[in-house]
């Protein structure tokens, strides 16, 4: 899949068949949309085109009204966004910046600028609630008409449902943060997952006899937080159980060299003696959220922290071997 930051590119495809969202999570209703996507750009011949946003628009809202409240929890990375995208078949992904001057466009400004001259849309795919433009003022039916008026093809998808549930990122996240793993695997189609290069850190869960893989989780707001029995792919040919901290580490010094980013912070219960201590750095691992233990906890000390990593290490254990 070839991957584009806006659309003035000479890489790019002049013409596709395109669909248009946020994507965060990639979940089971953009997994339908996309397969859809995918087969009507090759009955049109043309390359499958997923165009999205960053930042997510409401974090863009969020930050000019200063109200970080209105920001959504974020599910995935964009990395992730992208790997899931490419892993459903899409040829092309646009990535468009969410800034001022987008926010302002006028829906037919939206249409004119964007699909019609930046993309060259023959074919456009949206959800059931799809709006855009300033103030969210167009939607599914003018589109349409602007669409047979200038000569591309314009669909709608109606929502996923699983066992009766629609699908949709904002499922997603509330079953994330309420710590619902199984609920939110069925959503996404797979588990959970969080990927990207392992990195330095303080070194301190080294100290206290639990060495730990950094992921730096690019986004302040995660969907899910706390304590997490894992599995880890990409440093063996099997995946490695394992018991992960995803959040800010309560316990430590805000000011350490990791302060004040989200980490997903990855203890294997086994460390490979191939891996050697210093194996892991730099390699791109997948790690799979699949149950949570409890919320992030404060400890008084490092002596009572490490008790409770301990403790932690003992529940993924036997959570594991209740599965064998």
């Amino acid at each position: 899949m070839k991957v584009f930051r806006g659309f003035h590119h000479p890489g790019l495809n002049q013409t596709c068949a395109l669909t248009i969202g946020n994507f965060d999570g990639v979940h089971r209703g953009h997994q339908a949309m996309l397969a859809l996507l995918k087969s009507e750009a090759q009955q049109r011949g043309v390359p499958s085109c997923a165009l999205t946003f960053e930042p997510h628009p409401r974090d863009y809202f969020a930050a000019v009204r200063q109200q970080p409240e209105l920001a959504p929890e974020r599910i995935g990375t964009l990395r992730d966004k992208l790997i899931d995208l490419a892993q459903c078949g899409v040829d092309q992904t646009v990535v468009l910046p969410f800034d001022a001057q987008l926010a302002a466009h006028s829906p037919q400004a939206f249409i004119d600028e964007v699909l019609v001259r930046g993309l060259g849309a023959k074919y456009v795919l949206v959800g059931d609630d799809f709006r855009f433009g300033a103030k969210r003022a167009g939607d599914y039916a003018l589109l349409d008409a602007v669409g047979t008026a200038q000569g591309f093809d314009v669909a709608r998808m109606n929502s996923y449902e699983v066992h009766g549930l629609r699908v949709s990122s904002s499922a997603v996240r509330d079953a994330l943060g309420q710590g619902r793993m199984d609920d939110a695997a069925r959503l996404l189609g797979r588990p959970y997952r969080i990927s990207g290069h392992v990195v330095h850190g303080r070194k301190l869960g080294r100290q206290l006899g639990f060495k730990t893989l950094n992921l730096r989780f690019a986004h302040w707001k995660p969907a899910a937080s706390g304590i997490f029995v894992v599995l880890v792919h990409g440093l063996t040919a099997q995946p490695l159980p394992g018991v992960a901290n995803m959040g800010i580490r309560p316990s430590l010094d805000p000011n350490d060299v990791n302060g004040g980013r989200v980490l997903l912070e990855t203890h294997c219960l086994d460390w490979p003696d191939a891996l050697g201590p210093e194996g892991a750095y730099g390699k791109i691992i997948r790690v799979e959220l699949l149950y949570k233990l409890h919320d992030e906890l404060k400890y008084d000390g490092l002596d009572a922290l490490t008790r409770g990593i301990r403790q932690d290490c003992d529940a993924a254990r036997h959570w594991f071997a209740a599965r064998i």
